[in-house]
């Protein structure tokens, strides 16, 4: 895939399912939904770690590359 696809699935693949389920609450957030939605959540949730471990390591190798 291109750069710009990857950039664009990350961005937007998960954006209609948040668009459907509406604001965060924290009642009853995933134990209350049903299976799909769950597992949508756990998706979504693990998308954004990942994206927030590549930022930490792209960083860090910034910062390694500078120092050499």
């Amino acid at each position: 895939m291109s750069r710009f696809s990857d950039w664009f699935h990350r961005t937007f693949d998960d954006w209609f399912f948040r668009s459907m389920i509406g604001p965060a609450q924290t009642k009853g957030a995933v134990q209350g939904c049903d299976e799909f939605a769950r597992e949508q959540w756990k998706r979504d949730l693990e998308n954004r770690k990942r994206f927030t471990r590549e930022q930490r390591e792209r960083k860090r190798a910034e910062r390694e590359a500078r120092r050499s």
